[in-house]
């Protein structure tokens, strides 16, 4: 079968949704011709083959401004790229990761030539909105009106999926045809795995040898790390304990200063970016892991954590208590409230036992989420057939 993935976010862009989109086009190579369109490291488009037997169809595209490190690409001229690529792949099935410019073009494109058209929603207005300087009223209508502009362009898919029954509920809700369906983005259990090697990532990251909470992911507001650093400080005046946290985002600079604030800041490593294979022991060397997010569809870091068997703390929110079952592979606190976060982890830190537990059983639930199930479960939505017909475009038929 010869399957175009379409992302508007992909390498070297550092999210869950581009991990996601990147792990599934690679293994798919394994029983299929894949493709991927997506926006280009420059201003210009191209064609290459990435060293995973991918064939790379990069589209021009533009800094977001702010953003470093993030592209995305300008509506001119984008539909006649998306139907130039179409044309050129011959695809059986298109496989769309968002309703941004890019996939949108590509939904339109596959729609006129009646191919297949999955779409996974991947988009939470919550990751976005906060960067708005509109005022709350402002970003209330924005929020409204993002969910209603992703519901438009999600109709026109013969195929809708989300990571989680929450994310499939909240698109629904949002007006996309139901059903939605639910499926894992799924995770390596092979690289991620129990009693994973530690010992050299602690050296080149200077993490001392006690008990440590970790995080993982971008420094972005809605990850609400001034939670987890408040609740860390709290945590330091009974335990000696160390906070590790993994990735690059806008907020470093704010939140090294209230690290100093609270005077931890010698306790606290920030990382930043930590190249893909490095996690596996990032996750190793961690005691609890903790995520205070509040706009989670899914959570690959949390699976990921999970998977090598750390019992987690997150916020009751969102996604996260699909993932988190209070109690059993760790605990959820009501959202911001940093005191009750910091009884959590003070309970698992002064009881390794119970932490040991809590893993293991988080260990039970990762394993539902092998991508070998999610992969299996992709192939087979593709192998439907659409049961309309090619339309023509309005320009051409005029």
């Amino acid at each position: 079968m010869r399957i175009l993935i379409g992302a508007d976010t992909y390498a070297p862009h550092v999210n869950g949704a581009s991990y996601f989109a990147q792990r599934l086009a690679v293994a798919l190579t394994a029983r299929h011709e894949v493709h991927v369109a997506a926006p280009s490291t420059t201003s210009r488009s191209f064609t290459a083959m990435s060293r995973d037997g991918i064939v790379e169809h990069r589209v021009r595209s533009l800094a977001v401004p702010g953003h470093p490190g993030f592209r995305f690409c300008p509506p001119v001229g984008l539909r006649a790229q998306a139907r130039r690529i179409l044309d050129e792949v011959k695809p059986d099935v298109v496989h769309v990761q968002s309703h941004f410019p890019l996939c949108r073009a590509l939904i339109d494109a596959a729609s006129e030539r009646g191919i297949l058209v999955v779409a996974t929603n991947h988009f939470m207005p919550e990751n976005l909105i906060h960067y708005l300087p509109i005022g709350a009223s402002g970003r209330s209508a924005a929020h409204d009106w993002a969910w209603r502009d992703a519901a438009r362009v999600f109709t026109r898919a013969d195929i809708v999926t989300a990571p989680t029954p929450y994310a499939a509920a909240l698109a629904t809700v949002a007006g996309v045809p139901g059903p939605v369906l639910p499926l894992s983005n799924g995770i390596d259990l092979t690289r991620f795995r129990e009693r994973h090697p530690s010992a050299g990532f602690r050296l080149r990251y200077g993490v001392p040898d006690k008990p440590v909470i970790t995080f993982v992911g971008r420094l972005d507001a809605e990850k609400n790390l001034d939670v987890v650093l408040r609740a860390f400080g709290a945590v330091r005046r009974s335990l000696d304990a160390h906070l590790l946290i993994v990735g690059a985002g806008a907020e470093r600079g704010k939140l090294t200063r209230l690290a100093g604030e609270l005077k931890v800041a010698e306790h606290v490593t920030f990382t930043g970016f930590v190249p893909d294979e490095d996690l596996p022991s990032a996750y190793a060397v961690t005691s609890v892991f903790v995520n205070a997010g509040t706009a989670e569809l899914q959570s690959l870091v949390t699976l990921e954590a999970m998977a090598v068997g750390r019992p987690v703390v997150g916020a009751d929110a969102a996604a996260l208590p699909h993932l988190v079952a209070d109690d059993e592979t760790g605990y959820l606190f009501p959202p911001g409230d940093h005191d009750a976060l910091a009884g959590r982890l003070t309970t698992l830190l002064c009881n390794p036992e119970l932490a040991g537990k809590m893993g293991r059983r988080a260990r039970a639930v990762a394993e539902q989420h092998d991508e070998v199930r999610t992969v299996a479960a992709f192939e087979q939505l593709y192998a439907i057939r659409p049961v309309r017909e090619a339309r023509v475009p309005a320009q051409a038929a005029a």
